[in-house]
């Protein structure tokens, strides 16, 4: 999955908790991408944040830091 598309259904996850305190949003958008979201795809969009988040949400960067890595194999 491109970049991209990572970055505009994070983005999307996060207007869905948009009327929500900063926080909580974050939050919830963390759990969301924990729950739905395939290890690769965890692991991508935090690279993505890691390097700067270019195009993410301000509630996408908050939620970078609850959002699960993946095991090592």
């Amino acid at each position: 999955m491109s970049p991209e598309k990572l970055i505009y259904m994070a983005n999307q996850i996060a207007t869905a908790f948009a009327s929500l305190p900063e926080a909580e949003a974050a939050g919830n958008v963390a759990s969301h991408i924990n729950d739905f979201w395939a290890p690769a795809m965890r692991a991508r969009l935090l690279g993505i944040i890691a390097s700067g988040g270019d195009g993410l949400s301000p509630v996408v960067m908050r939620a970078g830091a609850q959002i699960r890595r993946a095991a090592p194999a």
